[in-house]
């Protein structure tokens, strides 16, 4: 069971992936994640991704705290959004377009399923 209270902050090298291949559209990008917190449908923790951009597709409620870096967040409907350190927004579940890291982006992140 996880202490009542855990300062957020990443431990060790964290997770390394890199999206599917069929969702790249430029770049290189590869995410490093370190989770916090796995239980109940219920995901937190901090994830990191290097310049690129992909597809994105959200199936979940995703709330996000940009720490550090600059990403454009992307509609379908073409609406760009500019993100940066210090912003927070949600990602609801329908939300489809594209993410592209411009700057190495890290950001805290609670999900919901």
């Amino acid at each position: 069971m996880s202490a009542p209270f855990e300062p957020v902050a990443p431990k060790g090298p964290g997770e390394t992936e890199r999206p599917a291949p069929e969702k790249v559209l430029a770049g290189d990008p590869v995410f490093t994640t370190w989770n916090l917190e796995e239980r109940d449908g219920l995901y937190c923790g901090i994830w990191q991704a290097t310049p690129g951009k992909w597809r994105i597709s959200y199936d979940e409620w995703e709330y996000c705290r940009i720490l550090s870096g600059h990403s454009v967040i992307t509609g379908a409907d073409g609406v760009a959004h500019h993100v940066g350190a210090g912003d927070s927004f949600m990602l609801r579940p329908g939300f489809a377009g594209t993410w592209e890291v411009i700057e190495t982006t890290r950001k805290d992140y609670v999900i919901r399923l």
